[in-house]
């Protein structure tokens, strides 16, 4: 087989969706019919425009708009776009958004479920006991979400020390969940401000401005070239051992790591990680020339993905 050539230019096919977008947001009660989408789409008098404008909002779906055909039986689609923050929906994992659903549903903010485009059975009546909420809701965690979607400036205590800080994203690793957001003292050094990782359950006396008061924080993601420098989950220590001999192996799949400790024939490589799946895919092209000390979290996730892969794991 040939081997594919360069890709496509994706320019177009994004400001198609933009222009979709932007006509669906200017309509929110009204929608737009299927009709006019077709033709600011550009597929007007193309073949089977129909079924390449649900192509498109289907693209848009993935990224976490919420569209529906409003139109009633028989009658052309009408669809109307309902204005979420889908900014945490882009962010977080299936999984995440269903700790984010329950939290919603524990925290009984059921203003919540239209802001974030949640489904519906998120506002139910089926609330877990009281206890169980005062357990598995950090207390802070609703007013993080409002401060991460209307830029307000943050102030909490923490680990003793009152802090202020600009939000930058919240999310959910293992059950707990994050704010990074780069501290007030620190922000005369944007763009290279570091944004820190805050436990939001650790927070106390939690408070916020109005919104717009907090500086917007670039997204600090791709820091560099090499995957396993994104910034995308909280950081955490990751030792490696392996065979002297296949160190440079290592290094060359991981970078360089932030020490090394020789253990007979072997070497301790420790990593700071941001990027997991990363780390996962690149142990799983190393192979059995490196294997995981800890931690065990960490190590209980490469396990379990090999297992996936394998199509079901061990008996």
């Amino acid at each position: 087989m040939a081997a594919k050539g360069p890709g496509r230019d994706q320019r177009g096919p994004m400001e198609r969706l933009v222009r979709i977008a932007a006509m669906l947001q200017a309509h929110p009660q009204s929608g737009v019919s299927s009709d006019k989408l077709i033709s600011v789409a550009g597929f007007e008098g193309g073949k089977d425009a129909g079924s390449q404008l649900k192509r498109e909002l289907t693209h848009l779906e993935n990224q976490g708009w919420q569209i529906e055909n409003i139109a009633g039986p028989g009658e052309s689609a009408t669809y109307r776009m309902t204005t979420v923050d889908n900014r945490l929906r882009v962010r977080l994992t299936p999984g995440q958004q269903a700790e984010l659903r329950r939290a919603v549903l524990m925290a009984r903010r059921s203003d919540l479920v239209a802001r974030l485009g949640l489904p519906a059975e998120a506002a139910g009546d089926e609330l877990p006991p009281a206890t169980a909420v005062q357990d598995a809701t950090p207390e802070a965690l609703s007013l993080v979400v409002d401060a991460v979607r209307d830029h307000q400036l943050l102030t909490f205590t923490y680990k003793g020390t009152r802090r202020t800080v600009h939000p930058e994203s919240v999310r959910n690793q293992n059950g707990t969940w994050y704010l990074r957001a780069v501290e007030d003292a620190d922000l005369a050094d944007l763009p290279g401000s570091v944004v820190k990782t805050f436990v939001v359950s650790r927070m106390t006396a939690a408070d916020a401005g109005p919104a717009g008061s907090a500086q917007r924080i670039p997204p600090v993601r791709h820091v560099g070239l090499h995957p396993m420098s994104w910034e995308i989950d909280p950081a955490v220590e990751v030792t490696l051992r392996a065979p002297a001999h296949y160190e440079p192996d290592v290094r060359r799949w991981l970078g360089d790591p932030e020490g090394v400790e020789a253990a007979g024939d072997d070497v301790l490589l420790r990593y700071r990680v941001t990027h997991r799946a990363a780390l996962r895919t690149r142990l799983n092209e190393l192979g059995d020339r490196v294997r995981i000390v800890g931690p065990a979290d960490v190590r209980a996730e490469v396990i379990a993905a090999l297992d996936a892969a394998r199509g079901g794991g061990a008996a």
